[in-house]
């Protein structure tokens, strides 16, 4: 029986040579792989950070823009208020003294005022549609009822000790019923329709101005 016998010392170690150097290979592959993974994660990690701040930056640039647009318009609207309250401070009817206005609510004076402020506007619509003093042409009865609103009705609400609300609703009133009963009668020439306008938006101001639909919502509720 013939047996394999090593002719040189040096065929021993081939084998663990060899699988020695596999093993090597092996772990150089492994530690490329985990510098790429290592890398690639730096390289989010980075990216997310560079991200970040720029996001950031875009809200912190946001937020200022939006703040500016909410604060335009109330300050729109307080600037409207001053030109208002001056205008009509300067041009429509005021206390003759000096002193604190004696039409305070529930005087004899208050009163007067207010059936008169609301009779003149009643009796400004009667001549309005032609009701009293009947006539087919214009007459100054009919042009004194389209702007009995704004001779009588405003002036007589004004002399009274009001709220800061209704005394603000009747300054804007004081110029817009003015601009309607100028620019209506350019489209329609009808004493009855700039009467109507007059009264609808004298009533739209007063519910704007003293909450009337946000006091029927509360009460609902």
């Amino acid at each position: 029986m013939n047996t394999l016998i090593p002719t040189s010392p040096c065929n021993f170690f081939d084998i663990p040579s060899f699988f020695s150097h596999r093993t090597a290979i092996s772990l150089k592959l492994s530690a490329i792989k985990i510098n790429h993974r290592l890398r690639a994660n730096s390289n989010d990690l980075q990216t997310q950070a560079v991200e970040e701040p720029k996001e950031e930056e875009n809200g912190i640039a946001a937020e200022p823009q939006q703040q500016t647009k909410a604060s335009s318009a109330p300050a729109l609207e307080k600037d409207l208020k001053k030109v208002v309250q001056k205008t009509a401070a300067t041009f429509a009817p005021r206390a003759s003294t000096a002193s604190k206005n004696p039409a305070v609510p529930g005087t004899t004076l208050y009163t007067v005022f207010e059936v008169q402020g609301y009779a003149s506007m009643i009796l400004g619509g009667v001549l309005s549609f032609n009701l009293l003093f009947p006539s087919n042409e214009p007459d100054i009865w009919r042009l004194m009822g389209m702007w009995s609103i704004w001779m009588f009705t405003i002036p007589s609400l004004r002399a009274r000790d009001c709220s800061k609300n209704e005394k603000e609703a009747l300054n804007y009133l004081f110029l817009l019923i003015p601009l309607l009963n100028v620019i209506i009668p350019c489209f329609l020439k009808s004493f009855a329709v700039v009467w109507s306008a007059d009264t609808i938006a004298f009533f739209g101001m007063y519910a704007w101005k003293l909450g009337w639909f946000q006091r029927t919502d509360l009460d609902l509720e």
